[in-house]
């Protein structure tokens, strides 16, 4: 254990409380004071690397340099109570090894949370990060090489979460979005996808972020057959706003998925058609028709919509009927889940948040620094994220869609002459005797 890095023992302790194996009494505490510790460590283990001149295990040390003699206890005080943590300690060194870092820190934590909101959250560069650990005369007190290594296994966890294996997720709901960004300084925005889903135990979750050259076709379907080569099997349903290249690709990659239409996009839509003086009664009655008990409810309220405004608003009855199916299709499914599946309102709310932050960050445009800015957030928010109730008359519910589909599926591709094609697996199993 004496040769294993302090930062590395307390990275198991957090990883375990994360993963629900600690039994620490009060976990949600815990798991600030261990992030903090963390954070402190690593910090002090750079600023003893910096002082020698090479890394934990690396050796050729040259006479005078010092050597790692062990660590000794410091301690910090938060909101969460004492943080405690192990300091490196260096001898025979030429001038005595004094920590700087445990100076800033002293007794207080301002500094070192907003460290970590930062680098974890919002992977800043390593000139930001160095800039908010300055002292009065400008200085900076944390080295170079910890903001590296820390904003560097930001990128790091990055790269494993769009490589890891998606087939332990049976996904009943999957949401895809895009936002613009400008990746490549000089050139115009981009368009960075992203997808989530819901589970079979109503558990949200990320799945996907990844940069494409727009929201066009090739761009989106590249981003979901990735997702499939990576074990994401067939949704029942999949929600996106209405951009074609991104409702194509929805097509093509899930046949066996019913595609439902972002409302919070429609409704923005036709808001755009709509003198204002009409719009409060206009959009009373098209969420009357969104938000009907069933499919054929919400078509008889349409019609009389288009009835009523037909002739006096054609754009935004145009507007209303385009793609209505779609955005209709979240009424074939248990009543407890249309709110929640009838957009895309999750991501945007976090795509608003990323925005607000690029605006403020500077030096923050270019593919690499963007991404690990919106994955910090985005995971970050994913932890948070509430789960729906899935309830065992709701799954037999999903399980009929899902026989449904299937059948329509295996309807559509059945050759003319009658010959039988059997559907292949979907990955929506049964679950507590259903």
């Amino acid at each position: 254990m004496d040769r294993i890095p302090a930062s590395e023992r307390t990275r198991e302790k957090l990883k375990a409380l994360m993963e629900g194996r600690s039994e620490a009494p009060d976990s949600r505490s815990e798991l600030v004071r261990q992030a903090a510790r963390l954070i402190i460590e690593e910090a002090l283990e750079g600023e003893a690397s910096d002082a020698l001149g090479r890394d934990y295990y690396a050796r050729g040390a040259s006479p005078g340099s010092g050597y790692r003699n062990g660590y000794r206890t410091g301690r910090v005080k938060s909101a969460e109570g004492a943080i405690d943590y192990s300091a490196p300690q260096i001898a025979d060194r030429a001038e005595p090894f004094d920590s700087r870092i445990r100076k800033a820190i002293g007794g207080r934590t301002e500094a070192l949370e907003a460290l970590a909101v930062e680098m974890y959250a919002r992977g800043l560069s390593t000139r930001d990060i160095e800039a908010m650990f300055s002292d009065q005369a400008g200085q900076s007190l944390l080295s170079r090489t910890a903001v590296s290594e820390v904003t560097e296994r930001l990128w790091a966890e990055y790269q494993a979460f769009v490589s890891r294996d998606l087939s332990e997720f049976e996904v009943l709901y999957l949401f895809v979005d895009g936002i613009a960004e400008r990746l490549h300084p000089g050139r115009p925005r981009e368009a960075v996808l992203s997808a989530w889903g819901i589970v079979s135990d109503g558990k949200k979750v990320l799945l996907g972020l990844a940069p494409g050259t727009k929201e066009d076709t090739a761009s989106c379907k590249e981003f979901l057959q990735d997702l499939r080569r990576r074990g994401l099997g067939d949704p029942l349903l999949v929600t996106s706003d209405g951009a074609p290249g991104i409702v194509r690709a929805i097509e093509e990659c899930f046949p066996r998925s019913l595609r439902q239409r972002c409302l919070v996009h429609k409704m923005r839509n036709l808001k755009c058609k709509v003198p204002d003086d009409l719009w409060p009664e206009f959009k009373a009655r098209a969420e009357a028709c969104y938000q009907a008990p069933s499919p054929a409810l919400a078509r008889v309220l349409r019609d009389d919509l288009v009835a009523t405004y037909g002739r006096d608003l054609p754009s935004a009855v145009a507007c209303l009927q385009d793609d209505f199916e779609a955005c209709i299709v979240h009424l074939r499914f248990p009543v407890g889940h249309r709110r929640a599946i009838r957009s895309t309102n999750l991501l945007e709310r976090l795509f608003l948040e990323d925005r607000r932050r690029t605006k403020v960050i500077p030096h923050a445009f270019g593919e690499r620094p963007l991404l690990k800015l919106m994955y910090g957030a985005l995971i970050r928010a994913a932890q948070r994220w509430n789960r729906i109730t899935v309830t065992d008359f709701e799954r037999r519910q999903l399980k009929a869609i899902r026989k449904e589909l299937d059948a329509d599926f295996t309807a559509r591709i059945a050759p003319a002459a009658g010959a039988t094609v059997t559907a292949s697996p979907t990955r929506f199993s049964s679950k507590n005797g259903t």
